[in-house]
C-alpha cells in the first residue's frame, strides 16, 4: 500500500514510489538527500533508476545549458506562438555552437557571436553544411 498521505489524490497510471538516497562529501562533510518520484513504472528498481538517470541526463545536457547559457527560464515571450519560436532558435543555437566545438563556455560563446564576425560566419557555415 501506498503512503497513506498519497491516498488523498488521484494518481491515474500510479504503480510505484520510488526514493532515490544521494550521498556525497563535499570538503569531509557527508550530505545525505532523499529523493521521492511518482512512476507510472512497476516496482522494479533497476529499471526506476535507469528512468531517473536517463532523465537527469537529458536535465544536465539540455535543459540546465539552457537556462545557464540562454538564460531560458527568466524569458517572458509569451504573445502568439513566440515562446515555442525562440526555445527553436536556442536550440538550434546551442546544437549550432555545440556543432562547431570551439572550446569554452556556451554563455560565452554565445555572447561571442555577436562580436566576432569570423565566428559566427563559422557557425552559420555549420548550419548549411552537409551533414556527414
Amino acid at each position: 500500500m501506498l503512503d497513506p498521505t498519497l491516498d488523498d489524490h488521484v494518481w491515474p497510471g500510479l504503480q510505484s514510489v520510488v526514493m532515490v538516497r544521494s550521498e556525497r562529501t563535499i570538503k569531509g562533510i557527508l550530505g545525505v538527500q532523499d529523493r521521492y518520484f511518482l512512476s507510472s513504472l512497476p516496482g522494479d528498481a533497476h529499471e526506476a533508476l535507469e528512468s531517473i538517470r536517463t532523465h537527469w541526463h537529458v536535465e544536465n545536457k539540455l535543459h540546465w545549458v539552457l537556462d545557464v547559457a540562454f538564460d531560458e527560464d527568466a524569458r517572458r515571450t509569451v504573445k502568439d506562438h513566440g515562446a515555442e519560436n525562440m526555445a527553436v532558435m536556442r536550440r538550434w543555437a546551442l546544437n549550432v555552437m555545440r556543432l562547431e566545438g570551439t572550446a569554452g563556455g556556451l554563455a560565452k560563446n554565445r555572447k561571442r557571436v555577436g562580436w566576432d564576425d569570423a565566428y559566427r560566419d563559422r557557425l552559420l557555415a555549420k548550419l548549411f553544411a552537409p551533414l556527414t
